[in-house]
């Protein structure tokens, strides 16, 4: 059983004010994997500190030296990589290649991407007599989720240090042990005392002091948008900057060219990886109404050959869902949907056969929802597809946008300029046209209550900036 009960402050691993033991449970197992400490205002008290001391100097460092470190940290982390990946396969239940490919790799993909971003970014523009510099903002209260954890850990600390802030960091208590790796990486790769601190705990016992705390300039909060907003209102009495990347409920709009048998299967497979447990899930897929038990079986063969279980077999596609609470909410929302009257096509409440502990769930497939529903209007957070039939392409644009959420929006046609015209109209912060990828130097982040912040690339450094106007910095000419 791992135990770090340690916080990492000021370039050290050092004991909690006070004692609070928490148990980090494996979702497959049912059982303890670890312990770590939950912290208080006090240990913030202390990790805030450290920071604002650090702070006069780190931002004073140049590109090139924050360059220097965020490639030290790169071939450590490339080092350490596979160690990632065992925590988070353990602490949130990813399958063993989800957990070492697209969980662990994505650290490399964005600590490589600030390094590009960093190489061309412009901190300085000149406007006549006037210079409009770009500084770091300070002291940065970073919280993050445990679905995609390593990932939200490194779009934000990443940044921050390529930006030339300093920083506290509150992972998610569910999912802490990737970030500890992560604080080795750093703290070998010689970031300095102060820069980056850990904190672990729960949102009342340190996100919201850390949120509210006096000292810090900014908080860069990704998680549900129920908490984004506690964090928003914690943040409000000082002003201080708030960055949000929160839930999604993100539609998929398959034209009436589209490839239907190609883009069902691709939508439905994209819908289920991570178990489901992704803000940007493809999870309401809209079909012509003349073909959506088409789509159903389509989907329901997908949902119906994804193997779920143990997390450490090479052949799994899902694993469990990361707590106790999660799988008691997603089999509401699925018991939700039948009793609203969608049609179950495949899946339902319960754990897959032969599975009887660990939060497993099957993937579900809904056909004839209609975008009232409670499964079309909340984010399920689960393998869960809902599949809503719309009549003509004006109906499915209205239907796509009929969401409090605005995080990304999928489009596939045979037609690309068809494509581009409905993605134009989409009110989401992203839009994948036939299955593209997602870009790591391109921004992410949404519109609505899908949240204000922009991360990855050249946009997540921004973040961390503020803006100087000097003016006089030349003389006027005469």
């Amino acid at each position: 059983m791992l135990e770090r009960l340690e916080f990492y402050i000021d370039g050290a691993w050092v004991d909690p004010v006070e004692p609070n033991v928490i148990d980090v449970i494996n979702p497959a197992t049912e059982e303890v994997y670890g312990r770590i400490s939950g912290g208080t205002a006090a240990d913030v008290d202390k990790a805030v500190a450290a920071a604002k001391r650090a702070f006069d100097s780190y931002s004073q460092t140049s590109r090139e030296e924050r360059l220097e470190l965020l490639r030290s940290i790169l071939e450590i982390y490339l080092r350490r990589s596979e160690d990632v990946g065992v925590a988070i396969m353990n602490e949130m239940g990813a399958p063993w290649k989800l957990a070492k490919g697209a969980q662990a790799g994505s650290g490399t993909q964005h600590i490589k991407a600030a390094i590009r971003a960093l190489e061309t970014y412009e901190f300085e523009e000149q406007h006549r007599t006037t210079l409009v510099v770009k500084e770091p903002i300070g002291v940065c209260g970073l919280i993050t989720p445990w679905n995609w954890p390593i990932n939200q850990v490194a779009v934000k600390v990443i940044p921050a240090l390529a930006a030339g802030c300093t920083m506290v960091l509150k992972p998610s208590e569910i999912a802490p042990f990737d970030s500890m790796i992560l604080a080795e990486v750093l703290h070998e790769a010689g970031v300095p005392p102060g820069v980056f601190n850990l904190v672990n705990g729960d949102g009342p016992g340190v996100g919201a002091p850390l949120s509210a705390h006096p000292d810090v300039a900014m908080v860069s909060f990704t998680g549900s948008t129920r908490a984004g907003i506690l964090v928003a209102q914690n943040a409000a009495p000082t002003v201080k900057r708030v960055s949000q990347e929160l839930g999604g409920k993100s539609a998929n709009i398959l034209l009436d060219d589209a490839d239907l048998e190609k883009h069902v299967a691709h939508g439905a497979a994209e819908c289920f990886e991570n178990t489901g447990q992704s803000c940007n899930a493809p999870t309401r897929m809209l079909v012509p109404r003349e073909r959506m038990q088409e789509a159903a079986d389509i989907a329901s063969r997908v949902a119906e050959a994804t193997i779920v279980g143990d997390p450490t077999s090479e052949d799994t596609h899902v694993g469990p869902l990361a707590s106790g609470m999660q799988w008691d909410k997603v089999q509401s929302l699925i018991q939700a949907g039948i009793d609203e009257g969608a049609t179950l096509v495949s899946g339902g409440t319960g754990r897959p056969d032969g599975l009887e502990k660990g939060y497993f769930v099957k993937p579900t497939v809904f056909s004839g929802v209609s975008n009232d529903m409670t499964i079309a209007r909340e984010e399920i957070f689960g393998p869960v597809l809902s599949i809503i039939p719309y009549d003509d392409e004006d109906e499915a644009i209205r239907i796509a946008n009929d969401t409090p959420y605005g995080l990304s929006g999928y489009v596939s046609s045979s037609s690309l300029e068809r494509a581009r015209r409905v993605a134009s109209r989409l009110r989401t912060g992203m839009v994948h046209i036939n299955g593209a990828w997602l870009d790591s130097m391109a921004p992410f982040g949404g519109y609505k209550q899908s949240g204000n912040g922009r991360e990855w690339g050249a946009h997540g450094i921004e973040e961390f900036l503020e803006v100087k106007s000097i003016y006089g910095y030349e003389e006027r000419k005469a």
